[in-house]
């Protein structure tokens, strides 16, 4: 079996505007993730990104906007990431399963890469990601500078870089 660390994106890999980032222009890598990454890599981690984005069904920006943002996301971090999960769907347009907290999407990816979920980590900002980890038994950490009410993670770090030295004690 494999181990993974699933990773948020906005806020834990790019920078997080405080609204919908879809514009490649707007879509800036946080300084220290491809080298993260790496270190993740080099550890034998699989990389997933589990992600909401609803933007796509309100109709603020488009599947193929959101696209050139992970474009832009795997060339930067050379092409590392295994595999990036994305929820469309906003629970005013549509209910899913897959919108963190919801488990789906990390569902989806231990089916497809045969993941041990005892070696694995989730990393976010939000409590939604940490509850999402938490549901799944991973181990986790909420990327912050202090504790957010109601959220209890494993771990807390300033960033990922932080977060990946905890992860490969």
């Amino acid at each position: 079996m494999n181990k993974c660390v699933f990773l948020d994106r906005d806020g834990v890999l790019n920078v997080e505007r405080g609204d919908y980032t879809w514009l490649v222009d707007d879509f800036k890598i946080i300084d220290g993730v491809p080298e993260a990454i790496g270190k993740l890599k080099n550890a034998g981690f699989l990389i997933v990104v589990v992600t909401n984005q609803s933007g796509i069904s309100q109709g603020i920006y488009t599947r193929a906007q959101m696209q050139a943002c992970h474009d832009k996301l795997m060339k930067n971090t050379r092409f590392l990431i295994d595999r990036i999960y994305y929820c469309p769907y906003h629970p005013s347009v549509t209910a899913s399963l897959a919108r963190k907290p919801g488990t789906l999407m990390i569902e989806k990816a231990v089916a497809k890469f045969n993941i041990d979920l005892q070696q694995s980590w989730m990393v976010g900002d939000r409590p939604r990601d940490i509850e999402c980890g938490q549901k799944m038994g991973l181990k986790t950490i909420m990327i912050a500078d202090k504790a957010q009410d109601g959220c209890m993670p494993d771990h807390y770090a300033a960033n990922l870089l932080q977060a990946v030295e905890e992860i490969i004690l």
